[in-house]
């Protein structure tokens, strides 16, 4: 297991041509939102802004999209068919189909909710998929009760559990070897698993297996894992490949905590300070 640090991390970040465009640093979907959990698909997007992407795009439910806008001034929500419960239906396939063929990777679950119509929505969008798609919370879900078309599908994905998430994709609480679990099932999947929590491990499909060391106690609040979601799908689409944008973002999210925690302190520290800490990070840390 290879423990993640600067140097390393600094090597696998992409270039910033100076000619660039917004086109040059990718285009991203975020697929989540629902009534009661407005504020988890917003924090993804204002992370993957702050990642640097060059468009971020988030579809969540119609009820939920006023909400959203008001939120958001850099990244763009649009409305999607939603049930009686304010969450996303199958009807909301087609479009976000059509949506995620122009985007150069996804993000499935920030406060998505759960329900039937979702356990049908979410396999068959990783299905359609042909960018790399980031997994998370309850997209995690829905795909706990359908891991059979792992093996079919076609696009790189990374999935982001917590423990608890882990046990419901594997059917078993990780042990103490949590590198040994995460790259079992890694492996086994053909993905690209970070398994979230102290010392946070990242597995790819072909052995690798990395540990981060940034972090802390005071990003044990909920929003903190829709931010390193946001930041993933950031890197992602920015071209890295999939283990490394995973491990890289891991690392600078838990650096960005580091140094939130330094201007906040653990108690009073919050996901957005994270995210608004992410600039810092960039520039002290990797000099863009």
């Amino acid at each position: 297991m290879i423990v993640l640090t600067r140097e390393s991390v600094s090597k696998w970040l992409p270039e910033r041509p100076e000619d660039g465009h917004k086109g040059t640093f990718g285009k991203v979907l975020i697929v989540g939102g629902s009534v009661g959990y407005t504020g988890a698909p917003v924090l993804a997007a204002r992370s993957a802004v702050r990642g640097g992407t060059g468009l971020v795009f988030l579809g969540v439910p119609r009820s939920v999209w006023p909400v959203s806008a008001v939120k958001c001034d850099e990244a763009m929500p649009f409305p999607l068919p939603e049930d009686e419960n304010g969450k996303l239906t199958e009807a909301a396939l087609e479009p976000l189909t059509e949506r995620l063929s122009g985007c150069d990777a996804g993000l499935i679950g920030p406060g998505l909710g759960q329900s039937e119509s979702l356990d049908r929505l979410v396999p068959e969008l990783l299905l359609r998929a042909k960018c790399p798609i980031v997994v998370d919370a309850d997209g995690l879900n829905a795909l706990s009760r359908h891991m059979d078309i792992l093996g079919r599908v076609s696009a790189p994905l990374i999935l982001t559990p917590h423990d608890g998430e882990f046990c419901r994709l594997s059917g078993h609480w990780p042990g103490t070897d949590r590198g040994r679990e995460a790259s079992d099932f890694a492996q086994a999947h053909r993905c690209v698993l970070v398994l979230k929590g102290h010392r946070t491990v990242i597995a790819g499909p072909y052995g690798q297996v990395f540990q981060n060391t940034t972090g802390n106690q005071g990003m044990a609040k909920g929003g903190s894992g829709d931010a390193l979601a946001g930041l993933i799908l950031s890197l992602l689409g920015q071209g890295m490949e999939p283990v490394q944008a995973a491990s890289a973002a891991v690392w600078v999210h838990g650096r960005a905590g580091d140094r939130a925690a330094e201007a906040k302190g653990f108690r009073g520290m919050t996901p957005s300070d994270l995210v608004e800490t992410l600039p810092e990070v960039w520039l002290e840390d990797f000099h863009c």
